[in-house]
């Protein structure tokens, strides 16, 4: 997938161009619908779908004590997206100055670098620009005059609920796994780079991989039966999520630790995406070290059952 970095980037994108925007936090099934219109619209008419969305979250610019914790950063979306057959991602940007832009000024600035311009899909009650004054109705206007096509998508449901990264957050953030998956098509996933730790669980017989996560909404702490997306391999495993109560904390710090099943190779440095199965148990306090080490085993019993190997 080719990554675009400024709206005049848009000129080397082959023609006709057609751009899905958003600001895609978490990549669920309202923003897949979106992404979908764009690149089927682009197929036929042998044209290329761009997706358009933002960096940092436009929340973290305008209102910081507002703004969510995501689902996804850019690198964890750009996977995402990619895995939907989009071949050119532009990220733009999101400044002070780009939030004073008017909506018209957005827009031409997105026509006169397209070659040429075709279509801009959107959720059907997408707004931006300068006072969040641009909306679909304007898309209508500016594409009559300009000559491009306005799509907006209709909101998609899921038993009964209009789908929503703010939902998707809630139902991570309370442990209904089952139910965000619904909402995204897929099970929730969390991408991470292995970072060194203490090595406490190599000397416990289970070694782990520490992950400093690029997702800020995570599940509930406890033990996660997950299969990890390492080099193009799915590799089962059990991820703790916690502050691991049992050994000395001084830091008090939420950790995130990944043993691999079957496994054992230097993966400091790398980036690994987990995808969550099936919560195994919430994360308690035992007695000592060898009670943790009796349960880490039936943990890895668990996990294998739950993941079939």
């Amino acid at each position: 997938m080719r990554l675009h970095h400024s709206i005049t980037e848009l000129a080397t994108v082959p023609g006709p161009v057609f751009l899905a925007i958003g600001v895609f936090d978490g990549v669920h099934l309202g923003h897949q619908a979106v992404i979908g219109r764009a690149l089927a619209d682009a197929r036929a008419a042998k044209g290329t779908a761009v997706v358009v969305t933002f960096e940092p979250h436009p929340m973290r610019v305008m209102r910081p004590q507002q703004a969510p914790r995501l689902l996804t950063s850019s690198q964890h979306k750009a996977l995402l997206i990619e895995r939907l057959g989009v071949s050119d991602l532009l990220v733009v940007p999101f400044t002070p100055e780009l939030a004073a832009v008017t909506p018209e000024d957005f827009v031409h600035q997105l026509h006169a670098a397209c070659r040429p311009l075709c279509e801009i899909c959107v959720g059907h009650t997408w707004s931006f620009g300068r006072n969040r004054a641009g909306n679909l109705e304007l898309l209508k206007v500016m594409g009559d005059q300009l000559g491009f096509d306005e799509v907006g998508i209709p909101a998609v449901e899921v038993d009964g609920e209009v789908v929503s990264s703010t939902l998707v957050r809630a139902a991570v953030e309370v442990g209904d796994l089952e139910k965000a998956s619904r909402l995204l098509g897929r099970d929730f996933t969390l991408l991470g780079t292995v970072e060194h730790g203490d090595h406490l669980g190599r000397t416990l017989g289970f070694p782990t991989a520490n992950l400093s996560a690029h997702n800020e909404q995570f599940p509930p702490n406890g033990v996660y039966a997950v299969e990890a997306l390492y080099a193009g391999k799915m590799l089962p495993g059990v991820v703790n999520i916690g502050v691991r109560p049992t050994i000395e904390n001084a830091s008090g710090a939420r950790v995130l630790e990944l043993h691999l099943l079957d496994f054992d190779a230097d993966l400091y440095g790398q980036d690994v995406e987990v995808i969550f199965r099936r919560l195994l148990r919430p994360e308690r306090k035992f007695a000592g070290i060898d009670a943790l080490k009796a349960q880490i085993a039936c943990d890895v019993a668990d996990a294998r059952r739950v993941l079939g190997v």
